[in-house]
């Protein structure tokens, strides 16, 4: 099988998973489309060093052989594949209550110890106010 072909039905299995297996349905979001070009960059980025660099190469008769930022444009395809499958599994488990507690910006270690200083300050001042 050819770096293509495994790469064109790494996108087919992840689709296959987000629509139809777990019904997540993040390829429909406006929201996935909009915020993947950040991940694109960062993937040109790294597969531009690693390519460019003669770190990771590729056999020419196993590619298509078009290549962006010296990578080719099959990686573009892999890592689509694994965000999607990752983000879908991370949103189907979620939807699940896995960990849903504690929620985004509660479980900050800093704001717990803000709140509980708060807290005794206010606490603190309590009886103090009897003047």
């Amino acid at each position: 099988m050819s770096y293509t072909v495994a790469a064109l039905l790494g996108v087919v299995a992840a689709v296959l998973v987000d629509l139809v297996v777990l019904r997540t349905r993040l390829v429909l979001r406006a929201v996935f489309w909009a915020t993947y070009p950040i991940i694109v960059g960062f993937q040109l980025l790294s597969n531009g060093i690693l390519t460019g660099r003669a770190i990771v190469r590729y056999d020419p008769a196993a590619i298509v052989g078009l290549r962006i930022a010296y990578a080719p444009v099959e990686d573009l395809l892999f890592g689509f594949a694994m965000v999607l499958f990752t983000l879908s599994v991370w949103v189907w488990l979620g939807r699940r209550g896995v960990q849903r507690t504690p929620a985004a910006g509660e479980g900050d270690w800093l704001l717990a110890r803000l709140r509980r200083r708060r807290r005794a300050r206010q606490s603190a001042a309590a009886p103090g106010d009897e003047h």
